[in-house]
């Protein structure tokens, strides 16, 4: 079989690698550009390890092709602190202890990353509605919504401040 070659953006970054026709997205991520924050629970869509964002829309890695990536831009785990600086929620999971094993982790963030993202100011349900795709065998969800809607609060305030020039 060929290998297709394809052309993508990963967290603001060109990018081209060579992949199988049957590759998963999740697979590429991993084993061609070395970003092993996804992590692959379950293989079906159902678990929510792989969460990526891919053109704006919150997506399983394991459920893409890699050929799909073509010309798309894609956000993983490893793209949401910015060097050194934590993004808000990476520190309010931390502040709110919302990890145990951390194997859900990344997915967890950056499925509430995409919630944020379409929604700044979420409703405790709105985010147990979205965060719902991710499963956590460690941990109880309060904790993880807590960081959410608290990171969400950090976020408008940021984006309020630098509006008013503080």
């Amino acid at each position: 079989m060929s290998k297709h070659h394809v052309s993508a953006t990963v967290n603001g970054e060109p990018v081209e690698f060579l992949c199988e026709p049957q590759e998963t997205l999740l697979d590429v991520l991993r084993d061609r550009l070395n970003l092993t924050g996804s992590k692959e629970g379950c293989g079906s869509g159902d678990c929510g390890a792989c969460s990526v964002i891919v053109d704006g829309r919150l997506l399983c890695s394991c459920l893409i092709l890699g050929a799909e990536a073509e010309g798309r831009a894609i956000e993983t785990i490893e793209g949401l602190a910015q060097g050194d600086k934590l993004h808000p929620l990476q520190q309010r999971f931390l502040e709110h202890a919302a990890l145990q094993c951390g194997f859900c982790t990344p997915g967890f963030l950056v499925a509430a990353k995409a919630l944020l993202d379409c929604n700044p100011d979420p409703t405790e349900s709105e985010a147990r509605f979205w965060l719902a795709g991710n499963l956590c065998r460690c941990t109880g969800y309060d904790k993880i919504i807590r960081a959410v809607l608290d990171a969400a609060a950090d976020l408008r305030k940021a984006k309020g401040d630098a509006r008013h020039g503080l």
